[in-house]
């Protein structure tokens, strides 16, 4: 087994598939204990199921993100059994994409809640626990949060504020030792992307724009990058909103 975060205790967020399953075993895989949460229980299971048979320590619960007092009651539980938080990784998300123009309250809201507001509410609970260890948080945005997609007026919303969010929580808590930092995902091969239906009447070249190779990010390499931004490594890294995205956003 890999070392590296001995004696860390780790909360992954949509830890039951895609970026988050394979954020919580390279956390395990380097020594960390991991608290797994999603509202999918039974994936959720096979997760902690993968980091213990590889000689990893990880827990389940479930979770749904959005709740306001379920994070927090997730985040207490954590720090209770294991003594304290020293990394939180907010990786659950949701993808919806429909015309502005049509996009349901419904769709807007759960969107919105799920991805901004679920990351600020697991941050806000775990703060005070990272605060006392020097801890980091670490976001799962987007390459929508930084560049328009059609299509995409909730998730792009909502992932431009998670950046914006990654920004305020890293000047704000940065001479208290906590760092904040954001990875921004172009195309990852997650059951998010696959399971996605595109709007009636889309236009294919308004959403190819948004990659300039025909590739697919594998989420074990975002992970990778998450698992960097969190380590000792990357100590003087905050405030970042890193691109994954073979150069989309430079162009």
């Amino acid at each position: 087994m890999e070392t590296g975060f001995e004696g860390r205790v780790v909360l992954v967020t949509g830890a039951a598939s895609g970026i988050g399953r394979a954020t919580a075993e390279a956390f395990g895989a380097r020594g960390a204990r991991v608290a797994c949460t999603d509202i999918r229980t039974d994936q959720l299971a096979e997760t902690v199921g993968a980091i213990e048979k590889s000689g990893g320590e990880a827990m389940a619960m479930a979770l749904d993100v959005a709740d306001s007092a379920a994070a927090t009651a997730a985040v207490e539980r954590c720090a209770e059994q294991w003594g304290g938080l020293h990394i939180l990784a907010n990786v659950a998300g949701v993808l919806k994409l429909d015309h502005a123009h049509q996009l349901s309250d419904e769709d807007w809201n759960r969107v919105l809640g799920i991805n901004l507001g679920g990351t600020f509410f697991m941050s806000r609970a775990a703060i005070p626990h990272l605060l006392e260890h020097a801890g980091c948080i670490v976001n799962v945005a987007s390459l929508a949060g930084l560049k328009g997609q059609a299509y995409g007026a909730a998730y792009c919303a909502s992932k431009a504020g998670v950046v914006a969010l990654t920004r305020v929580m890293a000047v704000e808590y940065a001479a208290r030792g906590l760092r904040v930092n954001c990875v921004c995902p172009g195309g990852v091969d997650t059951p998010l992307i696959s399971g996605f239906t595109p709007p009636d009447d889309f236009d294919p070249e308004l959403v190819n724009r948004l990659s300039l190779v025909p590739k697919m990010t594998a989420p074990a390499e975002v992970a990778e990058s998450i698992v960097y931004l969190a380590s000792p490594a990357a100590g003087s890294i905050n405030g970042v909103a890193l691109p994954i995205d073979f150069g989309t956003h430079a162009s």
